[in-house]
């Protein structure tokens, strides 16, 4: 059995899985894994395989010793990267600015040129690049692939890409919109064709990613013509800690009236806004019991939520024109029945009707939750990123050894 590790590296962490790219039988990796708290006095090793969990905690001053320990407490565990045969490295990239496009297999060009993008992703991509740098040094005979969040919107419109900024300084600067969550946006998006049994290329989707962070995407026929993000990842949503969309003019008042540096108002507006911001938590559980306990901040961080929702559904509709459907992902968007049904509630004059029942089902798999004669057919599809990076990556390393 041949398997595909795909990394993802935080600032302070890495996140990884083994997977069998050509299994269709089941999105379950082979074996998982989360290095924590790199950089602190205390750090922490999970690692998952057929069901059993297994945890270390120590000291990880740096990626390098934590992906190191971690490929040694894979080999203790009987699944190391020299017991199993692993084809391919897929990197999880947050920023490709106008560069990349899509998948890339990596060398020390490529490495440089995604370092040179860091200012465009400051908090994002040097924790990726030195990801790449350990991982190409444990494993140097193995093909590595970027996978860029931003790939799948590399192609949105002008009118959808730009800014009216000064042209000069825009230019000067990469100034315009990105796009982030590309990977799943396109995963849950190619799903769709199969369930409605119709090509790709006659199909306009609305994709809502609902999770800690949140965006939402138009696309036709299979090509992304919009999405909420921007520049970074804050615009668009509300999201758990994110503020979304917002007056830039507040920056400027709270640099002026409130005495606050830019580090801090980034970290204002990133970590400490959005849902939790308001309410205290950005669980979606706890917020709906705080609800129905009757806390007016937890009903109006989600009053808010929801507003920011339905204002971007309505305006991609207009702007696709026509909507097929209109899919949820990811943690809240695949298991927050609420959220889904207080997003789409009274749009039955443009063709939307949920079917409560079927919303209240458990996530299980790709499913439809809205009614049989609703125009706009409404699904809940499971993301899966980690296994379109470990597909993207096998195919180019197949491709390069072929």
């Amino acid at each position: 059995m041949t398997y595909a590790l795909v990394l993802n590296s935080g600032s302070s962490s890495i996140k990884f899985q083994l997977l069998d790219p050509g299994n269709s039988a089941t999105d379950e990796p082979f074996a998982s894994g989360l290095v924590e708290q790199i950089g602190e006095s205390s750090g922490r090793f999970t690692l998952k395989h057929g069901g059993d969990k297994h945890v270390v905690e120590e000291e990880i001053p740096n990626h390098s010793v934590g992906l190191s320990r971690a490929f040694e407490l894979m080999t203790e565990q009987g699944y190391g990267p020299s017991q199993v045969e692993i084809t391919a490295v897929g990197h999880r990239v947050v920023h490709g600015g106008l560069l990349f496009s899509g998948p890339e297999i990596l060398n020390d060009e490529i490495v440089e040129m995604i370092r040179d993008l860091i200012p465009l992703a400051p908090l994002h991509n040097p924790a990726n690049v030195d990801g790449i740098e350990v991982a190409r040094r444990i494993l140097p005979d193995v093909p590595h692939v970027a996978v860029f969040d931003t790939g799948f919107f590399h192609s949105l419109p002008p009118a959808a890409a730009l800014y009216a900024l000064n042209h000069e300084v825009a230019v000067e600067h990469g100034i315009r919109r990105y796009g982030f969550h590309g990977t799943s946006h396109e995963y849950v998006s190619q799903r769709l064709p199969e369930l409605l049994d119709k090509p790709a290329d006659e199909i306009n989707q609305i994709t809502l990613h609902l999770g800690n962070g949140a965006s939402c995407a138009a696309i036709r026929g299979g090509e992304a013509i919009d999405t909420s993000m921007g520049m970074t990842p804050l615009a668009g949503l509300v999201m758990g800690t994110r503020t979304g969309d917002i007056d830039p003019g507040i920056i400027f008042h709270l640099a002026r009236n409130a005495d606050m540096s830019i580090d801090e108002i980034d970290t204002l507006m990133n970590k400490k806004s959005g849902v939790k911001g308001f309410a205290g938590v950005n669980d979606f559980r706890e917020l709906r019991r705080m609800i129905d306990d009757g806390d007016r901040d937890a009903w109006a961080a989600y009053s808010i939520y929801i507003h920011q929702l339905r204002r971007y559904i309505g305006s991609y509709m207009i702007t696709l024109g026509n909507v097929d459907a209109i899919t949820f992902t990811a943690g809240v968007g695949e298991n927050a029945s609420f959220v889904r049904a207080d997003a789409l509630a009274e749009l039955e004059m443009y063709g939307i009707r949920i079917d409560p029942e079927r919303n209240e089902l458990p996530n299980d798999g790709a499913r439809l939750i809205s009614t049989d004669d609703s125009r706009i057919k409404v699904f809940v599809i499971p993301t899966n990123e980690e296994l379109a990076i470990a597909r993207y990556a096998t195919e180019l390393a197949e491709q390069k050894t072929g």
